[in-house]
Parts: structure tokens; sequence; C-alpha cells
């Protein structure tokens, strides 16, 4: 099931969302960034957008912030979906 995280009153009203979504295992680790029927991938490695299209200029910047904010909290979700595709390996942390 996929797993939705609370943003601020003026991003929700706004209609983004931010979710792990299902049956992305084989994926890179990543929210999807969604409004309307547009998607956004931001990589829970990079923490970065992983995609060009559609702009990740066109987001806003409190998202982006907001993204940062909640980073800890959107690995232990991926890590929980998908244990075996890791935010971090264990080969990250010897490093």
């Amino acid at each position: 099931m996929a797993r939705a995280f609370d943003l601020p009153r003026e991003l929700a009203s706004a209609r983004w969302k931010v979710k792990v979504r299902d049956k992305e295992r084989t994926e890179p680790p990543h929210v999807s960034v969604l409004r309307g029927t547009q998607c956004w991938r931001w990589g829970l490695r990079e923490r970065a957008f992983l995609d060009s299209e559609p702009s990740p200029a066109d987001l806003p910047k409190n998202l982006v912030q907001h993204l940062e904010n909640i980073h800890d909290e959107m690995c232990a979700a991926w890590n929980d979906m998908y244990p075996h595709n890791p935010v971090t390996s264990k080969d990250d942390e010897d490093e």
C-alpha cells in the first residue's frame, strides 16, 4: 500500500501530494511528487530530481524544502516498503 506524507496546508490545498508508491521495488529509491496527472521523482539517495521532465523548476521552493525536511521519514517509509532495495546499503554505510 502506498505511503503518503503530510504537507503544509498551503501545499496540500494546492493539490500537491508526496508518496512512496506501490510496485516500485526495482526502481531507485524515490518519492513521487504529484499534482494532477504530473509526477516528479525525488531521489532519496541523490536528494535531487531523477528526471528532467516535467521540469523540477515547476515545483514551489517551499515544497522542495519540505522534501529535505522530511527526508528521514521518507527514507524510513521506503525502507519499510522495499527492504531489499534500501535507501542506504551496507556498503554505503561503511564508507
